[in-house]
């Protein structure tokens, strides 16, 4: 290690001469192609830690020069480089799709990442779908840097003891063994630099990870210059307490951005994934005003051009609060250029200004900081994770558009998707492989449902008992460690362990956080219909059960007690198993094994869920609660659902029915439908299920799909605006600004007459007179709005034209429009709503004006 804590430079034999690059590209975490290397410096160590560069650093001189002379390894080495080289120089999806475009940088924020367990700075989801959209970039070629925080400890590791309850460890994350180097500036010294707090500095260092054609950015706090409270402002992932969290959240948002810029790039598209990056857009802004000479609030208008929020939040209380007290203490000298800020390091606003873009009601003294409202009001664009999602998302923030109907609430979806080739089992890899070819995934996928839907049963059912059985020996292996831990000897380890699980038994898979709204205990509604379920002793059930409480949730972590408690009944021991710290390498062995996935949330808060995802690509198949990505993919032959597609709330009958459910579907239809056989003892209909759900779905919720779907739905028309706004000398945003300034204040004098209607055979002719005050005709549309009605999904609306011009009123005209008269009168709204062709309404400007027809 050097002083500075970075990796030491290797002292490799020439024959060697790239492995070390090999062992820091996280690419090679999801290619299987590699792994023949790590398994020949050192197997169980590699197994373990599935980490290639701390293998290396490992492995003997001795055993270097060995390996140096066997010429297999040496070629082997020879020609991934060779591959590498190949692969990162050959035209990718992006260039042949988009390589004409404007768009040639996107910067993806994130406070966690789930890359691989080599990198241990995520917690869950979040985390793994941020690493999974960086993989997919790669493999797309699409132009996107990562920008996150490294962390000393990361989130907690579980372990259970003797009684069943869940314990939190905090093991540190050794810097030298992690696959990261020091970000370097353009002139090659190591990137460090200073952020201002309340009355000090914080230094902070830049690391550096490789994945692929992606860079990943980590913003590291634990620098010796730095105050023993600062080192850890990033020891632990979402530290506890709300001070920690907001320093957390302006290094991430502030020092991120600013990390782009020391390193010379300046990212058209800036990617929020989640509030907890939100003050990056006040960066941006404050980056534009320096170089640019104008105000915050030109700049701010300019810049959103280029901003997307991703919510993942299903409940607004979700979202990250701040006290404004604290809020003040941070960030009043970031704001009014106080507090050590020169006026090249402030917005030079009022405080209070800053605190408005955080707050529903700016007027409201007591109200705290909203990161997910400063993210929206400082964005052109926001999506939410699923359709449904998208429905919950536009009634969480439809406060922030006040008179907007829901269905116009701004908030758009991009269900999520999982990067295939890193769940994939070796198996299930070589079953795609072999049908769509070794390059599958970096295209768009054209025929490939079509290819795996043809494929015999037999190939199908031997993929699935190949990860069943190796699930198994997992499983077995890892209970024996479970047993040796607490003292039970090897021998007897090992036969209590030897009797564990089948590999010719349908195996269930439970695995995911601990929370209430999760209901992880709800298959314990009937803890002896659930018994006699498992240990039919025809047709046999095991389940494998895994995931964690979060320390200070006492009612998640007594669920986890439940189900050990559970799992100690003599009649289901050998069933069922809890498998501890679930991580990403859990997450591969159960998704890679398990017959069915469950997943019973109560809708609808599961944003998307992608753990279900994960099972698809290796022929598993979901039972799970119409909730996130499952109400958009759910169909009688690609699984099974539960509930009606309604919401419930917390209603305990509701829960009790649902449980009934899930029990009815493993009696009737799951468990017989797995065991029954034709001749040859593959279980056809089974299969059937099978081969539909991994051809019609997993080629959907890829992030393949996903990552393209955001370059052309987001990315690129973003870049194509902020460009705009930005040409020249910003007129196009300048013309913005003055647009919106104008609205806010003159919308008052903007006023709507009485609407005369005549009735015609089959339409309404409707005219109104309307005063506009100060405000151009330009800047506004006039329309005739309708709800939908019953069984439509869009409402009626449609603009109408001016007609004449109101003698003796200023700015004042008639306006006129028809409609079908097959609804009552009264059914029928005009309305006056902000018209900009460059700008997002209702986004950037929430006016609206309302007069019923009737």
């Amino acid at each position: 290690m050097n002083s500075d804590g970075s990796p030491a430079t290797l002292d490799l034999p020439p024959q060697l001469k790239g492995l070390d690059f090999l062992a820091t590209d996280l690419r090679f975490t999801w290619s299987y192609t590699a792994d023949y290397l790590w398994r020949k410096l050192d197997a169980d160590l590699f197994a373990l830690t599935r980490n290639p560069w701390l293998v290396l650093l490992s492995t003997s001189p001795e055993k270097l020069q060995e390996l140096a002379a066997d010429t297999e390894y040496c070629e082997r080495i020879a020609w991934l480089l060779q591959r590498e080289d190949a692969s990162r120089t050959a035209p990718r999806w992006f260039s042949q799709r988009h390589g004409d475009s404007v768009l040639k940088s996107i910067a993806y924020f994130s406070m966690e990442f789930g890359l691989s367990e080599s990198l241990p700075i995520y917690s869950g989801g979040l985390g793994l779908l941020a690493g999974d959209h960086l993989k997919a970039a790669h493999d797309l070629g699409a132009p996107l840097t990562g920008v996150g925080l490294l962390y000393q400890s990361g989130y907690f590791r579980q372990a259970i003891d003797k009684d069943g309850a869940q314990i939190a460890y905090y093991p540190s994350n050794n810097i030298s063994e992690l696959p990261i180097v020091p970000a370097r500036d353009q002139s090659g010294r190591r990137l460090r630099f200073e952020l201002t707090l309340p009355g000090r500095s914080l230094y902070v260092r830049v690391w550096q990870a490789k994945v692929g054609l992606i860079t990943l950015l980590l913003l590291d706090a634990n620098d010796p210059a730095n105050d023993p409270v600062d080192r850890c402002v990033t020891t632990e992932l979402y530290g506890h307490g709300d001070e920690l969290r907001l320093r957390q959240e302006i290094l991430l948002g502030v020092g991120g951005y600013r990390v782009l810029q020391a390193l010379g790039m300046t990212p058209q598209v800036l990617h929020l994934n989640e509030g907890h990056a939100a003050f990056a857009v006040l960066e941006r802004a404050r980056r534009y005003m320096s170089e640019r000479a104008v105000n915050f609030e030109m700049a701010l208008t300019i810049t959103r051009a280029g901003n997307l929020f991703t919510t993942h939040t299903p409940v607004e209380a979700g979202f990250d609060r701040f006290d404004p007290a604290l809020v003040r203490q941070y960030l009043r000298g970031y704001a009014e250029g106080v507090a050590g800020h020169g006026d090249d390091g402030c917005l030079n606003i009022p405080f209070d200004r800053l605190l408005a873009l955080g707050r529903r009601d700016s007027n409201d003294a007591s109200e705290p900081f909203n990161m997910a409202y400063l993210a929206v009001r400082g964005s052109n664009a926001v999506n939410a994770v699923s359709r449904l999602h998208g429905e919950v998302s536009r009634r969480i923030f439809a406060p922030l558009f006040p008179g907007w109907p829901l269905a116009e609430v701004p908030v758009g979806h991009v269900t999520n998707g999982v990067h295939v080739p890193t769940w994939d089992s070796a198996a299930a890899d070589a079953l795609w492989t072999k049908t769509n070819g070794n390059q599958c995934w970096m295209g768009d996928l054209e025929g490939m449902s079509e290819r795996m839907g043809q494929l015999p049963d037999e190939e199908v059912w031997q993929v699935r008992a190949d990860n069943r059985a190796a699930l198994v020996t997992y499983v077995r292996e890892h209970h024996a460690r479970q047993l040796r831990r607490y003292g039970a000897g090897g021998d007897e380890a090992m036969e209590q362990s030897r009797h564990l699980f089948d590999p010719n038994v349908l195996t269930l898979g439970f695995a995911r956080r601990f929370a209430t709204y999760k209901r992880p205990t709800l298959l314990l509604a009937d803890p002896e219909r659930f018994a006699r379920i498992l240990t039919n002793p025809e047709r046999p059930v095991q389940m494998v059960v895994a995931g964690k409480a979060h320390p200070a949730d006492e009612p998640g972590k007594a669920m986890v007690k439940q189900w050990l408690q559970f799992m100690q009944r003599p009649d289901v021991r050998r069933h069922l198993v809890f498998v501890p710290d679930y991580d990403i390498l859990v997450a591969e062995r159960l998704t890679e094994g398990v017959d069915v996935w469950i997943n019973n949330p109560r809708r609808p808060w599961e944003a998307s869920g992608t753990s279900g995802m994960k099972v698809l690509v290796n022929g598993g198949l979901n039972l799970s609660e119409l909730d996130g990505w499952w109400a958009e993919a759910y169909e009688p032959d690609l699984g099974w659902a539960i509930g009606d597609g309604q919401e419930h709330g917390s209603d305990p009958e509701w829960d009790r029915h649902e449980a009934e459910q899930i029990y009815d579907l493993l009696e009737n239809e799951i468990v017989p439908t797995f065991y029954h056989r034709n001749e040859r003892g593959v279980p056809e209909q089974w299969i059937g299920k099978v081969r539909s759900s991994m051809a019609k779905l997993t080629p959907h919720f890829s992030t393949n799909r996903m990552v393209r779907e955001y370059v052309e739905t987001y990315y690129r028309p973003l870049a194509e605006e902020y460009e705009r706004r930005v040409a020249g000398d910003g007129t196009v945003g300048a013309q913005v600004f003055g647009w919106r300034h104008n609205l806010t204040s003159f919308w008052n004098t903007v006023h709507i007459g009485e609407a005369q209607v005549e009735r015609h055979d089959d339409h309404y002719l409707i005219q109104v007179s309307l005063l506009l005050g100060e405000v151009p005709p330009e800047n506004v549309r006039i329309e005739v709005y309708a709800e939908p009605e019953d069984g439509a999904k869009a409402a009626f609306c449609t603009a109408m034209q001016r007609v004449g011009e109101l003698i003796g009123a200023a700015n004042g005209f008639t306006f006129a429009a028809t409609a079908p008269n097959h609804r009552p009168l009264h059914d029928y709204s005009i309305r006056v709503v902000p018209s900009n062709p460059n700008a997002a309404v209702p986004l950037e400007a929430q006016q609206i004006l309302w007069k019923n027809c009737g």
